[in-house]
């Protein structure tokens, strides 16, 4: 791989900006946070405890570590925009109902 260093580079900032943002909403309004990031109970206090050390390390992993929690196809579709208003509408109901 070519761009190996520029793409672990993109993961580490991918995953330091999730852990930021999930350290702040969970910080915020815990329950919402672990509902919206699918977080037990268990891993938002692994994640409310990192040093900033350990955040730096697990955000350097090579691993992303956020992930879509879509359930079809359709609904990432339909927030992308690429459906029908009505679709696109019911995809994003959908979507917040699940949130």
């Amino acid at each position: 791989m070519i761009h190996a260093s520029s793409d672990l580079g993109s993961i580490r900032d991918l995953n330091m900006s999730y852990l930021m943002l999930a350290r702040r909403v969970l910080a915020s309004d815990r329950e919402a946070a672990q509902s919206h990031l699918g977080l037990s109970a268990e891993m938002a206090d692994t994640l409310l405890k990192l040093s900033p050390a350990q955040t730096e390390k697990l955000a350097s992993s090579s691993q992303v570590l956020c992930f879509f929690r879509m359930r079809a196809d359709a609904m990432l579709a339909g927030l992308a925009g690429r459906g029908n208003k009505a679709t696109v509408s019911a995809v994003t109901n959908d979507a917040l109902l699940t949130a």
